[in-house]
């Protein structure tokens, strides 16, 4: 009777997988403050979506660690770049089973650490920054992307992004805009996943949402939709499910939230000192994104979830 009369039901196709591959290995490589994740090699990240694939999730984002950085991030949209050739990997492999998308971004491959080129001031400077987007986008687009996700949060972004898409020819190819992505404590295990420390102890405030405000993302979350985003993002998930919730009232897009890296590693880390039950608490924590109107869900446990689900 409980399940017949349930208002929210989780299944897995509400998950998004986000996974790493790490160019020049030959074997996944654990993170620790991410226990249960790793840095994937091209092989194991095909093995590591199979996975996936068997207990039903339906999407995938990718995040590239490559050998070399430089000033502009150049590996982001380099053709030979590691996303470039994982996408093309699991496009070949698994055909239209999968979902594939792209983190739009170039943090993980600058040596500063930031998310576009910096200024003499050592600043991000939107426009350049943006023009590099284009080319990552067209890039991942031409591995075989279905999706593209920008998350460096610039003015503009999804705009040029959708006019360097239609002008390729990529008009089919569709963009999961990080929308409302705040400037949260929660990032740390994945900054340890993509090897990104910020230069000279700097941070993202300039560019990412203040925690405490709730009506700016919202404004930011109407810029992208006019700007021709196609699904839009909250990221994190749980501390910001007032934002999932008041996103959902405002929009008919498809909403996503991110259960983020700091948001998993509290939980698998109060679950192995054996203060709460793993097990419920993933599939509660997961059922209340939900909840609060995520359509679906970027989470690091969207296999062992699916599992869960299905057994």
């Amino acid at each position: 009777m409980r399940r017949l009369v349930a208002e929210t039901t989780l299944t897995p196709n509400d998950f998004i997988l986000p996974l790493f591959v790490r160019e020049g290995i030959d074997e996944p490589v654990p993170i620790a403050s991410l226990p249960g994740v790793d840095q994937h090699s091209r092989a194991s990240l095909v093995d590591a979506v199979a996975d996936a694939v068997a207990v039903g999730v339906n999407a995938v984002v990718l995040f590239g660690v490559p050998l070399e950085k430089d000033e502009r991030g150049s590996g982001a949209w380099d053709p030979a770049g590691i996303v470039q050739l994982a996408l093309a990997d699991l496009r070949d492999r698994f055909g239209d089973e999968i979902v594939l998308m792209g983190d739009l971004c170039v943090d993980e491959y600058t040596s500063h650490g930031h998310c576009g080129v910096l200024n003499d001031r050592g600043e991000v400077d939107n426009d350049p920054t943006i023009e590099l987007y284009q080319q990552i986008a067209i890039a991942q687009a031409t591995a075989g992307a279905d999706v593209v996700a920008p998350s460096g949060m610039m003015d503009g972004q999804v705009a040029a992004i959708r006019s360097a898409l239609d002008g390729d020819g990529f008009t089919d190819v569709s963009i999961l805009a990080y929308a409302a992505k705040y400037a949260s404590s929660m990032y740390g295990p994945f900054r340890d996943a993509v090897d990104v420390t910020i230069a000279d102890g700097g941070d993202r405030k300039g560019y990412q949402q203040d925690f405490r405000n709730s009506r700016e993302a919202l404004e930011e979350v109407h810029l992208d939709i006019i700007e021709g985003a196609d699904m839009v993002m909250v990221k994190p998930a749980t501390l910001y499910l007032d934002v999932v919730s008041q996103v959902r009232a405002e929009t008919r897009l498809p909403v996503a939230a991110y259960h983020v890296s700091g948001e998993y590693a509290m939980l698998k880390a109060a679950a192995a000192n054996g203060w709460i039950d793993g097990d419920l608490a993933t599939i509660e924590t997961l059922t209340a994104i939900k909840r609060a109107g995520a359509d679906m869900t970027l989470t690091y446990l969207a296999t062992d979830a699916s599992r869960l689900l299905n057994s």
